[in-house]
């Protein structure tokens, strides 16, 4: 049985069928973890399929947690799912029988295309989704009202091309990810979920993991600031982000920034310039890296997953998560029109945090 972070025994009941993951991100592999450990599967029973990205900084992380994994008794694949035109085909292929031979597939990102090719592989199996962040939160909701499955920063309604071309693939996978009689789904999350399909269980991620395998952190005087990419993925205009980063520096004594793994070298660079602040690339996820400390007393962010799950990995250490929302002028033009909506809902609907007040506007 597990024991959380006060040394509780938790009882449940064991789960000994087999089981698949595929990852595709640092977040999504250390919430297997999470999910393992809450279900009481045997490490026998789990083998973790990485389907490597690209990215340096996500490769360097995935490689840390699959080391941490394979500490923890898991077997772990190490898949180049992205090495040339003809990966993809290779990949399938090769993963194919332990597909068949698993009786549960464990997923991170139901908007990954690899993911959805490789869910119309996947009869009557029966699914998990644990979290990638905010996204289960959109995933959740556009399953309930029916809706294609688009990344909620995406702008416009048309499809490119290339999502012609998949349709049929991506219509596959969401038929993969809707209950029925020879299927069970569930969702493992650490975010509030709303409309909730009916037959698909959600269970909540409480970070018990986490928690028993780090810390507690040494807590630091100062405040840490959380990093984000929603300037890189056309949501936020950078000027707006580095004036916001300049103010919160400065108003709370900020000394590090912890990069988002998808930042940008040269926007770090001019933050570094702007304000004096240690640019730290962690090697793990940010849960793991506090958990471990030392962490400053306060962490200041912007709405993201880490304002739903450091309260979690932090729980009882007395740190503050304090949030400062996007205002509606940050935003691009190439922002989704629902951005200002969910990203004001992800604070919303955060616990245990601190609101900041909003920044004056620039004179």
């Amino acid at each position: 049985m597990p024991t959380g972070a006060g040394g509780e025994t938790t009882p449940h009941p064991r789960v000994i069928t087999p089981a698949i993951a595929f990852v595709e991100s640092p977040v999504q592999l250390l919430n297997v973890l999470e999910w393992a450990d809450a279900s009481a599967t045997g490490h026998t029973e789990l083998t973790l399929v990485v389907l490597s990205p690209t990215d340096p900084m996500s490769r360097g992380q995935l490689r840390r947690m699959a080391e941490l994994a394979r500490d923890a008794g898991f077997a772990v694949r190490w898949q180049e799912a992205r090495g040339g035109a003809g990966a993809p085909l290779k990949t399938v292929r090769q993963l194919a029988p332990l597909l068949r031979g698993a009786d549960r597939i464990v997923i991170g990102d139901p908007f990954s295309r690899y993911v959805q090719l490789l869910l119309t592989l996947v009869g009557g199996k029966e699914l998990t989704v644990v979290d990638d962040g905010t996204a289960t939160m959109e995933f959740v909701g556009q399953l309930a009202r029916g809706e294609r499955l688009v990344r909620w920063h995406r702008r416009g309604g048309g499809r490119s091309p290339r999502e012609m071309v998949l349709a049929p693939v991506t219509a596959v996978a969401r038929r993969r990810l809707t209950p029925s009689a020879v299927r069970t789904v569930e969702v493992f999350t650490s975010m509030p979920v709303e409309q909730v399909p009916e037959g698909i269980t959600v269970r909540a991620n409480r970070f018990a993991w986490t928690r028993a395998t780090f810390g507690p952190p040494r807590i630091s005087a100062g405040a840490d600031m959380v990093g984000t990419s929603l300037v890189e993925t056309g949501v936020v205009d950078a000027d707006q982000y580095t004036a916001a980063v300049i103010s919160l520096t400065h108003t709370h004594g900020a000394t590090r920034y912890f990069a988002h793994r998808r930042e940008n070298a040269d926007k770090l660079h001019r933050l570094h310039a702007a304000t004096g602040l240690e640019i730290v690339r962690p090697d793990l996820p940010l849960e793991l890296i506090a958990r471990r400390g030392p962490i400053g007393s306060t962490i200041l962010s912007f709405p993201s997953t880490v304002v739903h799950t450091l309260p979690l990995a932090l729980a009882g250490t007395g740190v503050r998560v304090a949030v400062l929302d996007i205002a509606p002028e940050w935003l691009r033009e190439t922002a989704s029109p629902r951005a200002q909506g969910f990203l004001s809902a992800v604070t919303g609907t955060a616990r245990d945090i601190h609101r900041l007040p909003r920044l004056p506007s620039p004179a």
